[in-house]
């Protein structure tokens, strides 16, 4: 089944280097940005609570049972 792309998206950062707001094998939730991915970049909600750009080489995205992202998300 093909994701939609307003679902919610979920990566696990693999590396930090001069990321200050990033814990490394922590779970972020991804926000959809095209063009930022065009790029090479994710949008990321980060320890600061905001989302901001980050490689995309800094992350792996994974899927997440639907129950598991409905509680992320609402929590």
């Amino acid at each position: 089944m093909k994701r939609h792309k307003t679902e919610p998206r979920f990566a696990i950062c693999v590396q930090n280097e001069g990321c200050e707001d990033l814990e490394p094998r922590k779970l972020y939730h991804v926000l959809p940005d095209d063009s930022a991915a065009e790029e090479g970049y994710l949008r990321v909600i980060d320890e600061s609570g905001e989302d901001y750009l980050y490689p995309a080489d800094y992350f792996i995205l994974i899927e997440l049972p639907q129950t598991v992202e409905r509680a992320w998300v609402t929590a």
